[in-house]
């Protein structure tokens, strides 16, 4: 069989295509047998040739079967996604030895070698991860220290902005304006009674109880609730001709963008009750839901206006020509255009916020990570921090997954691509 090591080509395609995988196969059997059975198939090699021997014959293997054109779907996927050139092969091949070396003791730590069952740190004698401390927990990291009788209210505001939200997919458009003031203006007011009481035979509960996972959602959702409408205004506010609107705009946009988060969290926790009036009280929770929105809203009034500057000047033009004011053109014909054009930063904006939460630790709400910070500390449980900020991350990823999710269905669905 006589092949040309130098240029494979497409007339041997067998050949060149059975020698590669061979050599590909060699090589992940290799770094098989040393991961699981301590075991060196190029053991007999000198130790530095040994070491490198899987890149090498994996290397030359995909070399052998990056032929352009070759007729067969498969092979010219490969080829162009994973064996384009030897650098592309040469990476694909680290990445796949990195993935066979730290999946398994990951796998085994994360659920084979993990204990489950159980109610103390003493049940957990297998080496893995002592999801034990989860599962006592999991009560305290959901809803923090709130009452375990009225945790339902909870649960009741929640299930109301789901549907609130799930609704918007099936009224009649016409109604959908209607819904979204009832979301941002009504829905607060009556979450936050709902989840503090104190009215309609509800018991009060107060904001330092609340807290865990319940917490982290309350203050996503309020903070995303309201920081798009004042957004929004400051975009406007920052591209109006009136110069009082515009340089205000421009002012506290970039006082809120220079100062960080967890400053800005402080000041509104501890420094601001002491300009307060004697007998003025403003709940913590309440301060840092505005600290929280206003700084949000900077961020996301220039997501915004980046959209408004890549309309063409002829839909202004435009929508005047209609006869036109300012509010109907903005409303009717600018925005919705401008909103389309960044969604993937108004998303971002969005994912970062929900991030954010974990700083409110630092003013003393326990939010997720604040919970687990003090469950961490229990001398019960000392040494489980570990699962408790495995945990807080898994839920972190799957709600800013399926943000990210959603609003590419949403881009698919608007067809913003141009």
């Amino acid at each position: 069989m006589n092949i040309n090591l130098i240029k494979p080509n497409k007339e041997k395609l067998t050949s060149f295509v059975s020698f590669g995988a061979t050599l590909i196969i060699i090589s992940l059997l290799d770094i098989l047998f040393n991961t699981f059975f301590d075991l060196n198939i190029t053991g007999f090699l000198p130790d530095k040739v040994s070491y490198l021997a899987p890149l090498i014959i994996g290397s030359v293997g995909l070399y052998l079967i990056r032929i352009e054109f070759s007729g067969n779907k498969i092979l010219d996927q490969i080829n162009t996604n994973f064996n384009s050139s030897n650098i592309n092969a040469i990476l694909t091949l680290l990445v796949i030895f990195a993935l066979i070396k730290f999946i398994p003791p990951v796998l085994n730590w994360f659920i084979f070698d993990a204990d489950f069952l159980g109610n103390t740190k003493e049940d957990c004698t297998s080496g893995g991860a002592c999801w034990v401390f989860v599962k006592v927990w999991f009560n305290r990291f959901v809803y923090g220290m709130y009452p375990d009788a009225e945790q339902w209210r909870i649960n009741t505001a929640f299930i109301m902005l789901f549907s609130l939200v799930g609704a918007a997919f099936f009224v009649p458009e016409k109604f959908k304006k209607y819904l979204l003031i009832f979301l941002i203006f009504i829905y607060p007011i009556i979450g936050l009674k709902l989840i503090s009481g104190g009215d309609f035979g509800l018991k009060f509960v107060e904001t330092g109880a609340w807290g865990g996972l319940s917490l982290t959602f309350i203050v996503s959702a309020f903070a995303l609730i309201l920081c798009f409408p004042v957004g929004m205004f400051l975009a406007l506010g920052r591209r109006s001709n009136l110069p009082a609107i515009r340089y205000s705009s421009i002012g506290f946009i970039e006082l809120w963008r220079g100062v960080p988060l967890i400053t800005v969290l402080f000041m509104s926790a501890v420094m601001f009750p002491m300009f307060l009036p004697d007998g003025t009280y403003v709940d913590k929770l309440i301060r840092v839901l505005i600290a929280i929105t206003l700084f949000e809203a900077a961020y996301m009034a220039e997501v915004i206006r980046g959209g408004l500057q890549a309309l063409p000047r002829g839909q202004y033009d435009a929508a005047k020509s209609l006869g036109m004011g300012y509010w109907n053109m903005h409303f009717l014909i600018i925005l919705p255009q401008a909103l389309k054009l960044v969604i993937p930063g108004i998303a971002n904006t969005f994912l970062a916020l929900v991030k954010d939460t974990p700083l409110i630790f630092v003013v003393g709400l326990l939010e997720l990570a604040g919970m687990v910070n003090l469950a961490k500390t229990n001398p019960k449980w000392l040494g489980m921090a570990m699962e408790g900020y495995v945990f807080a991350g898994l839920v972190f990823w799957v709600i800013c997954y399926a943000m990210s999710r959603y609003s590419q269905n949403l881009e698919r669905k608007l067809k913003t691509e141009r």
